[in-house]
């Protein structure tokens, strides 16, 4: 899948649904979605999902990775385009015959049934044998750690105890894709980031095919093997959670993964990889051309904060500037400090902590912006 820039046109890459990669469990072709027959909510979306790998879809609100997953599980149709499944079409292929493990965010669990009951209505509903049903209820509450709890209630549980029930059913029929739309989004920070590990544990233990739905990108970084970032409907870049960190497509991806310090400069020497840029202030620096900046274009320069070294007045290596701090917040494990130079919107500089009590707000620093990780954006 081509890395998508916002600032050119989709490219547009049709190909048979059938060509795919013999990993591919799941292909969508040239796959569209409106549903006022004016705006796109998903444009020609390409995207193989591979055999066993933990996908999230990473996006703001309204982007397409919500209506991307409900088309995969049958709940929305494809205004056009092909959605197969091992090289089989599915588009006209009812949910309940697609055989996917679905979790929500709301849990979606019968209050009045146990939660054996819960786990075993999938297979009640495949008119499974009895026995089968109690042997698989009982390996699905085991593995999310739940073995003593099958004969409670809902209402008798935490929200975290609700989510692996539910977590539990779209596991217990051995489902070939298991699909989950924001489904740690009602837990508190600590609960979530602990579900978080046992997913992950979980999904490399089982080795079923994950397909997640996020809007928080420290989450979908921490998760997954792979992320496709959602933007108006396109898919800008996806990636390993590595790459996508490390080397972002385009500006929104850079500005949407990860926090970013962005420098806005003008381009005054282009060497193809790599341009030299002029700030307002007339520093120079020089950066990764990411995406084909040419001389004389307005360009944004990005870099991440921990990549930023506070250096003294006598380094002598290039691509340095001048800031003064605005303010020191303390984190724990490290400094941010705010940064402001002229004419150019606040940066944040991530340091280690032996720079505590050395740095104030008024105080002036001497920056050092490696040339390898300044990314320069048109």
């Amino acid at each position: 899948m081509r890395p998508h820039d916002s600032s050119i046109a989709p490219v547009h890459t049709h190909h048979n649904a059938f060509m795919t990669s013999p990993s591919a469990l799941v292909t969508f072709t040239g796959v569209q979605k409106t549903y006022d027959g004016n705006t796109l909510v998903v444009r020609d979306l390409n995207l193989e999902i591979q055999k066993g790998e933990f996908l999230s879809l990473l996006g703001p609100s309204g982007s397409g990775k919500t209506t991307t997953l409900m088309m995969l599980a049958g709940f929305e149709s494809p205004t056009s385009g092909e959605i197969a499944l091992n090289g089989v079409p599915i588009t006209r292929t009812p949910p309940h015959k697609r055989n996917f493990g679905m979790v929500f965010q709301n849990y979606a669990l019968f209050p009045h049934m146990t939660v054996a009951d819960n786990i075993a209505y999938p297979l009640t509903v495949r008119k499974l044998d009895r026995n089968d049903i109690d042997t698989k209820v009982k390996r699905a509450l085991d593995m999310v750690q739940m073995g003593h709890m099958g004969q409670r209630y809902p209402s008798q549980m935490s929200g975290g105890q609700q989510q692996r029930v539910a977590l539990a059913r779209a596991l217990v029929f051995d489902p070939q894709l298991v699909l989950m739309d924001e489904p740690l989004g009602a837990l508190d920070k600590q609960l979530r980031e602990h579900m978080q590990i046992e997913l992950k544990a979980l999904h490399r233990s089982l080795g079923v095919t994950f397909v997640y739905v996020t809007h928080d990108q420290s989450e979908a970084l921490t998760m997954s093997d792979r992320v496709a970032v959602f933007n108006e409907g396109v898919i800008q870049q996806i990636d390993t959670v590595d790459r996508l960190y490390e080397t972002p497509a385009n500006r929104f991806v850079a500005g949407f993964v990860g926090d970013n310090s962005v420098l806005d400069a003008r381009v005054i020497h282009n060497d193809g990889q790599t341009c030299e840029v002029q700030l307002a202030d007339g520093a120079h620096l020089h950066g990764v051309n990411v995406n084909h900046a040419q001389v004389g274009d307005a360009v944004q320069c990005s870099v991440r904060p921990e990549r930023i070294a506070v250096v003294d007045d006598s380094h002598s290596a290039g691509n340095r500037v001048t800031a003064t701090i605005t303010d020191v917040i303390y984190f724990g494990d490290h400094l941010r400090l705010r940064c402001q130079m002229p004419e150019q919107p606040e940066m944040s500089v991530k340091v280690p902590l032996q720079h505590l009590g050395h740095m104030q707000a008024g105080h002036t620093v001497h920056l050092h912006l490696p040339p390898t990780h300044l990314r320069v954006y048109r």
